[in-house]
C-alpha cells in the first residue's frame, strides 16, 4: 500500500518536537475495462480481481446493446456506445478512492476501438488493447449492426493514416504508456490494423507490444485466455506499482 509522509510539529510546553505523520495513500489508480462487440463485462471480471490486488480501483461495464439490455443490440450505434464509456469513466472517477489522474483502459476488439476514442475526451494515463478493432468514421450515428461487414474487412487490410480516422487521430495524440496485443490467428482484426495502431502511437510515453501465439479472435482456448491475463497483469503491475515508486512517474522504458 502507498503511504504518504507529512512534517508536522508538535506543541509541548511552549514548544515544538518535529514530527512525521505516515498515512496510506488517500487515492488510488482505477482501471476500466471495456469488452469487445457481442460481449459483455464477465469476460474482464476475473482480470479486474487480479489488478485490484495491485491497489486499484477497477470497473467493468456492459455497453448498450449487452448484458441486460441487449434487446438494444440491433439498434445501438458507436456513438451511443461512446456515450455509455463516457458515463462509465466518469462514475469511476467520482469515486472516492479514486485518483483521476491515474485511470487506465483496458479494451479488446470494440472496446478497444472505442477506448482509444475515449482518451481523446476524458485524462487517461495508460492504455491496454487487445485486438483493437478499426471503423471507418462514416455512418457513426448507423447501427453498429447495419455497418456493412464486407466494406470494414476490406478497411481494415488496408494503411490508414491518422488524419483519416478518428480513433488513430486520438492515438497519434496520446501520450501516455500504451500495450497493444494482437492475436496471431485473428481473422476479425487483420495484422495491417495492429500496424495501423502501433503507428499511430508515436507520441506514446511508452510501446509495448506483444503477440499470443496461435490464438484466435475470441481467445477460445483456455491456454490462450491466461496467456493474455499474464501478459494484462504483468503490464499493469509494472506500469501502476512503477508509478508509485518513481514520484508519480511511470517507470522509464524503450519502446518495445
Amino acid at each position: 500500500m502507498t503511504t504518504t509522509n507529512e512534517a508536522i510539529d508538535i506543541h509541548v510546553d511552549g514548544q515544538s518536537i518535529a514530527g512525521t505523520l505516515v498515512a496510506p495513500a488517500s487515492s488510488l489508480p482505477a482501471v476500466l475495462f471495456v469488452h469487445g462487440w457481442g460481449g459483455t463485462q464477465e469476460q474482464y471480471l476475473a482480470r479486474a480481481r487480479e489488478i485490484a490486488t495491485l491497489g486499484c480501483v477497477c470497473l467493468t461495464v456492459d455497453l448498450r446493446g449487452h448484458g441486460r439490455t441487449e434487446g438494444q443490440y440491433e439498434t445501438v450505434t458507436r456513438e451511443d456506445n461512446l456515450t455509455d464509456l463516457l458515463a462509465a469513466y466518469d462514475a469511476l472517477t467520482r469515486h472516492p478512492h479514486v485518483d483521476p489522474s491515474a485511470i487506465a483502459v483496458v479494451g479488446s476488439s470494440y472496446g478497444g476501438y472505442l477506448a482509444t476514442i475515449l482518451s481523446s475526451l476524458r485524462p487517461v494515463r495508460w492504455l491496454a488493447l487487445r485486438a483493437p478493432a478499426l471503423y471507418r468514421d462514416e455512418d457513426w450515428n448507423l447501427p453498429k449492426e447495419r455497418l456493412n461487414r464486407d466494406e470494414i474487412a476490406a478497411y481494415r487490410r488496408t494503411r490508414v493514416r491518422p488524419e483519416d480516422n478518428r480513433a488513430l487521430a486520438s492515438c497519434a495524440a496520446f501520450q501516455g504508456d500504451v500495450l497493444v496485443v494482437e492475436c496471431e490467428h485473428d481473422a476479425i482484426i487483420p495484422h495491417p490494423v495492429i500496424a495501423n495502431y502501433r503507428a499511430a502511437f508515436d507520441r506514446s510515453r511508452s510501446l509495448t507490444y506483444r503477440v499470443i501465439e496461435g490464438a484466435d479472435h475470441a481467445l477460445s482456448n483456455q491456454t490462450w485466455q491466461a496467456a493474455y491475463t499474464s501478459l494484462l497483469v504483468s503490464w499493469a503491475a509494472e506500469m501502476i506499482l512503477g508509478s508509485r515508486t518513481n514520484g508519480g512517474a511511470p517507470p522509464a522504458r524503450a519502446r518495445a
